[in-house]
């Protein structure tokens, strides 16, 4: 199963396979076009007000990965979560965030746990 992380400013390259947004906000910048997006999951997202509070500084990667697991229990996020997966066994997955840091990201979180 092979499920990576890159920055959606990078551009797309012919080993991504499907290439999945995890952000709930289309990043600045860039055109639909020449980010090749496949898929957009919203309900993937952290919501609005944990990531409001994460990039707020007050909080540690890790307390932001259990609270941001506990909102992928929801039934739309699992079932969102089931269908990547599911996807991940057929192919590459390639997932697109605009955050500085990816590795301290929710895309991370996501990467690990469709790997995990």
């Amino acid at each position: 199963m092979s499920v990576r992380v890159r920055r959606i400013y990078e551009p797309p390259e012919p080993d991504d396979g499907l290439r999945v947004l995890v952000d709930r906000l289309w990043p600045r910048g860039v055109a639909k076009e020449a980010a090749q997006v496949d898929e957009w999951p919203k309900g993937l997202t952290p919501s609005t007000e944990l990531r409001r509070w994460y990039h707020a500084g007050e909080a540690s990667y890790e307390e932001f990965r259990g609270r941001y697991e506990a909102e992928l229990t929801t039934p739309e996020a699992a079932e969102l979560l089931d269908g990547l997966r599911k996807s991940a066994r057929k192919g590459p997955v390639t997932l697109l965030t605009a955050s500085r840091a990816p590795e301290q990201s929710h895309a991370t979180v996501l990467a690990d746990l469709l790997t995990g």
